[in-house]
Order: C-alpha cells, then sequence, then structure tokens
C-alpha cells in the first residue's frame, strides 16, 4: 500500500491522544494527506463495539469476550477506514492498535501475549503499522493526570486497580523488546511541548525514509 500506517500507544493519561490531535495538524500544514482515527471506534459498528467494551457498567466481561470484541472492532474499522486510506496514499495516525490488545488483554489479563496476538492476526490479515510510537509513562503518573482532567471520558479500564495498570506497562515493555524494528519509545513524562517536538521529528524522518 501507497500510504503510512503510525500508531499511538501507551498507557491510560500518557497523552497520545492529545498529541496526536496536534501532529495531526502539524503534518497537513507541511502538506502530508492525513487521516486520524482511534480503537476501539473510529467508524459506526466499531464506535457501537466500543461502547459495549468500555460502559462502566459490563463489570461481568470475560476476558476472552474482551479480546474478541476489540478484534472484531479493528477488523471492521481496518475493512472500512484504514485500509481505504493507505490505499489512497494518506497518512494514517491511530490512536491504539493490536499492541494495546497484546498488552491489556495478553498481558495484564494473563491471557498470554501469542494467544491474543493469533486472534488479531485473523483480523488485521497481514497489515501491521510500520511506526509505533510508544508513550512511556508511569502509570501512577498517569492516572494522575486522568483525574485532573474533568472532559476525559472514565471508562470501564480506568476503573481497574493499580496492579491491572502497572502490568499493561510491563506488557508495553515487553511488546517494545520483541517488536523493536517498528517501537519508538518516547519519555511521555516530558512536557507537552517537548513530546510533541520529538514525535514530530521521528514521524518526519520516518515518512522521508521510506
Amino acid at each position: 500500500m501507497a500510504g503510512y500506517f503510525i500508531t499511538f500507544e501507551g498507557p491510560e493519561g500518557a497523552g497520545k491522544t492529545t498529541i496526536l490531535g496536534i501532529l495531526q495538524k502539524e503534518l497537513i500544514k507541511k502538506g502530508y494527506d492525513v487521516v486520524s482515527t482511534r480503537e476501539p471506534g473510529g467508524i459506526d459498528i466499531a464506535e457501537q463495539i466500543r461502547s459495549v467494551i468500555l460502559d462502566r457498567n459490563n463489570t461481568k466481561m470475560d476476558s476472552r469476550t474482551e479480546a474478541l470484541l476489540y478484534a472484531a472492532s479493528r477488523r471492521q474499522h481496518l475493512v472500512e477506514k484504514v485500509i481505504p486510506a493507505l490505499e489512497a496514499g494518506k497518512v494514517v495516525l491511530c490512536d491504539r492498535f493490536i499492541d494495546s490488545s497484546l498488552a491489556y488483554q495478553g498481558h495484564a489479563r494473563e491471557l498470554g501475549i501469542d494467544e491474543v496476538l493469533s486472534i488479531n492476526e485473523f483480523a488485521i490479515n497481514g497489515l501491521m503499522p510500520s511506526l509505533t510510537l510508544f508513550f512511556d509513562i508511569d502509570p501512577a503518573k498517569g492516572l494522575t493526570r486522568i483525574g485532573k482532567n474533568d472532559s476525559r471520558e472514565v471508562n470501564r479500564l480506568d476503573l481497574e486497580n493499580m496492579n491491572f495498570h502497572q502490568k499493561v506497562y510491563e506488557g508495553y515493555h515487553l511488546l517494545a523488546e520483541r517488536f523493536n524494528e517498528r517501537f519508538r519509545k518516547v519519555n511521555a513524562e516530558n512536557s507537552l511541548e517537548i513530546v510533541t517536538s520529538e514525535v514530530l521529528q521521528i514521524i518526519e524522518e520516518h515518512l522521508k525514509s521510506k
């Protein structure tokens, strides 16, 4: 495909959603044709699945059910939005993708990274990002940020205990080592300006190298 698929990953409160919005505008100013999207969600069917997954009332949801719902949402999102954009030569910036499932359901829920990967390999049919930005922040600091942000939705995953969020964090570090050819780690504990500048530089270098 002619486009570029770049994903933003990290634990809760890492700031990736805010930075993605800023970077989309900056890249458009520089002449790139950019599409921003998110997971779960991005298109109508996937947003409906998102509402089920993240509903604070759905505390009885089984871990495997959760993993399968994420994979289903991911497949529909790819078919309807991501793949057409890539085929049109666009730069796709996606807030979360397969690595979220591997860190949250694979490692933190203890379903197994390889087991969750196999579910998602069926869903994505070989389409992986060429660049993954890992926004690295201590889980406690990330959750503190969330507590101070009144405009952010509080979802079911935010209600998990600190042990769960610590395991998510561990999972991301395992993935960064395993998929080091596409992962780039960013210190998300720095200021918004510093992180945004660093990520913009990484993305531009990536776009010019291909």
